[in-house]
């Protein structure tokens, strides 16, 4: 399509969700502020008010409900939508497990940010990390424009392979920064996502039964098929992608390789952090460094194949982790090593903690990071970025 075609907004990330949400004409969003997340359902809120939207707009007392009004208006048939942060996704949690269980399509926002105490409403991966076993996808975007076009190609994806989808966008990084926008046109999406019709759902007129007791007999092959649903869901995400490139020429897959090409050392990381970080590739490349940047776009499923590829020719690795899993290490560096535990090429992987609780960091630390790692002269396994002595 035309590049004038589209609708060019300067918006923060909070808004960008908003808009992603009323070009997928969700019909039931379920909202509860918090902060940062709030401008995203008072957007919302506004649409529904303005006609905009065509959608039941569910003001509730919890996350907890938010979660319930949503699986329960998915399994009705409903396209559903909801977002959250911090402590209101963890009160969420029960709710996460039940909405993969059920195998309904939920798409839902989270903006990152820190877990109390200390109370803290900066940056922090860990909340929607701290989710990882429920069954979700997730999707780890690096600016706003990425972020309304995730928000879009969710809702076909989740739908695809009945599982709920969680995309991750950065407190106050994304949250309230204001970025040009290209907003694509209704009848765009409207071809690109048709509207949701379940095979199975809550239905008068053809009773089946929902969120039944099932004893071990079977529990284990309903497992089973949300793990295969989740592997088939690789190729469902490449394929969606293509196909919005096509409707919109924007692409994107599971992971973004930035100049990896002849690289031997890599950086890995993920949201906000990997937009810095290729500046800071751009300087070493400057200064003859062969290094390159692997983002990490979507957590589960968690890319392995692509990221094995991407490394190949690499001799060392850093992970750049805005989250920590307290007694263990960075979340992408233990997924990332256990990746390549079996594989005959494996190179030494380093992780770096940085940024916690929305803590700066610079593109002259990442430069840092990247020298050492081309030096290989690390004798720690995982270090600390900037931590006060």
């Amino acid at each position: 399509m035309r590049k004038g075609e589209e609708m060019k907004k300067v918006i923060t990330g909070n808004h960008a969700v908003s808009f992603g949400v009323k070009l997928a004409r969700a019909e039931v969003i379920a909202a509860y502020p918090i902060t940062p997340q709030t401008e995203v359902v008072e957007k919302l809120s506004d649409m529904v008010a303005e006609g905009e939207i065509k959608s039941r707009f569910i003001k509730v007392e919890s996350e907890h409900s938010a979660m319930a009004a949503c699986i329960g208006a998915s399994a009705a048939g409903a396209r559903a939508f909801t977002a959250t942060s911090s402590q209101g996704l963890l009160l969420m949690h029960e709710m996460l497990h039940w909405a993969a269980g059920a195998r309904v399509p939920v798409v839902m926002a989270n903006i990152n940010r820190s877990v109390g105490p200390p109370w803290n409403i900066w940056s922090d991966q860990t909340d929607s990390l701290s989710q990882r076993d429920t069954g979700w996808l997730q999707f780890y975007c690096e600016n706003n424009q990425e972020i309304l076009d995730t928000i879009i190609q969710a809702f076909k994806i989740c739908e695809k392979v009945s599982l709920p989808g969680m995309i991750s966008l950065e407190a106050f990084f994304h949250s309230h920064t204001t970025e040009p926008v290209d907003i694509p046109e209704r009848r765009v999406i409207d071809k690109f996502l048709p509207p949701y019709k379940p095979e199975y759902k809550l239905d008068v007129k053809n009773p089946r039964t929902f969120g039944g007791l099932t004893s071990p007999e079977w529990y284990y092959e309903l497992r089973y098929k949300i793990q295969k649903a989740m592997a088939a869901s690789v190729e469902v995400i490449k394929d969606v992608g293509r196909e919005y490139a096509r409707a919109t020429g924007r692409s994107y897959g599971l992971i973004e390789e930035y100049r990896t090409k002849g690289a031997d050392a890599l950086l890995i990381s993920a949201g906000a952090l990997a937009e810095t970080a290729k500046n800071a590739v751009d300087a070493l490349r400057a200064k003859n460094k062969k290094i390159g940047l692997i983002r990490v776009r979507t957590f589960r499923p968690f890319p392995k194949k692509d990221l094995r590829e991407a490394v190949r020719g690499a001799k060392a690795v850093a992970v750049i982790d805005r989250n920590i899993s307290l007694g263990n290490e960075g979340i992408f560096f233990q997924e990332v090593k256990s990746a390549f535990y079996n594989e005959k090429h494996r190179p030494a992987i380093y992780g770096f903690i940085a940024g916690l609780g929305g803590r700066n960091v610079s593109e002259d630390e990442i430069s840092e990071i990247g020298r050492h790692i081309s030096a290989r002269g690390l004798k720690q396994e995982i270090k600390w970025v900037g931590i006060k002595k």
